[in-house]
């Protein structure tokens, strides 16, 4: 893969690999077999290598200032932003900055989180209110928490039924998982858990009478599902804050900052608490 994407024979990675160890008098990888796995040494220069591309990023952009922004943007989202909230901003994004080429990836909380802080993107939209090192954020919007059934299933006259039905839920990591398991260990109740790592496969399910599901209110709504489901709102779950967060030391991003400005006219960025 590395040959690949630099273009030329293994053999020559190999060399310059062996150049690079010999010049730092410290091994970067562990040979096993045929293959070759990273040693602490070399995570280490990755960490360095990741931030020296970075400030090489914002040096370019600093001796280049653009009227107009410009260039690639990397932003991460968590599945249900990316699936519900975010089309329509991400069609109005490409219709105003037609020069800027935006990449968007999605997954957990975590692994985005880590991508951001280590420059391997530009900004991240993760569920739940938290704080990370090294890292500006914005509270965008609070997303109501919902519970579907399809209307063949008994009704639910309060969370605590919940108990009674499989519940098809996102694997663990998700926030909005979270709040209903934390709610579940307070009341000292346990429920049976399908989990789905596709949005689509659970509202499928509960469509077809097989069970519960656990929510985000906008995904709902991008699927246009809600017209055939019996759709539950319970106080005891607490709308979960959504928040864009981006590496404080990046400095100036024409791109990242109209994107930024772009998430602030759609969802009036909330109040830090």
């Amino acid at each position: 893969l590395a040959a690949q994407q630099l273009h030329c024979v293994p053999s020559n990675i190999t060399t310059r690999i062996k150049q690079l160890e010999s010049e730092l008098g410290t091994v970067l990888f562990t040979r096993s077999g045929r293959g070759l796995r990273i040693s602490p040494a070399g995570k280490v220069f990755v960490n360095y290598t990741e931030q020296i591309l970075a400030l090489i990023d914002q040096a370019k952009r600093a001796v280049q200032p653009q009227a107009v922004p410009a260039g690639k943007l990397r932003i991460g989202a968590i599945e249900s932003c990316a699936t519900g909230r975010l089309p329509p901003l991400l069609a109005e994004f490409h219709q105003r900055y037609p020069q800027v080429t935006l990449e968007l990836v999605t997954g957990q909380w975590q692994q985005l989180i880590d991508d951001v802080q280590h420059h391997r993107l530009d900004g991240a939209l993760i569920a739940g209110d938290r704080d990370q090192p090294k890292l500006n954020k914005n509270s965008l919007y609070d997303e109501p928490l919902i519970m579907i059934a399809s209307p063949t299933l008994a009704p639910l006259v309060s969370l605590g039924d919940v108990h009674q039905h499989t519940v098809f839920m996102w694997p663990p990591g998700c926030p909005y998982r979270a709040a209903l398991e934390s709610w579940l260990a307070a009341h000292r109740l346990e429920v049976n858990c399908v989990d789905y790592e596709s949005w689509g496969s659970i509202i499928g399910c509960v469509s077809e009478g097989a069970g519960l599901a656990l929510v985000p209110e906008g995904l709902l709504q991008h699927f246009g599902a809600s017209g055939h489901l019996t759709v539950y709102r319970f106080a005891e779950l607490k709308p979960i804050r959504n928040q864009f967060f981006w590496h404080s030391e990046t400095g100036n991003h024409s791109a990242r900052d109209a994107f930024t400005a772009l998430l602030a006219e759609h969802f009036e960025p909330l109040p830090v608490d």
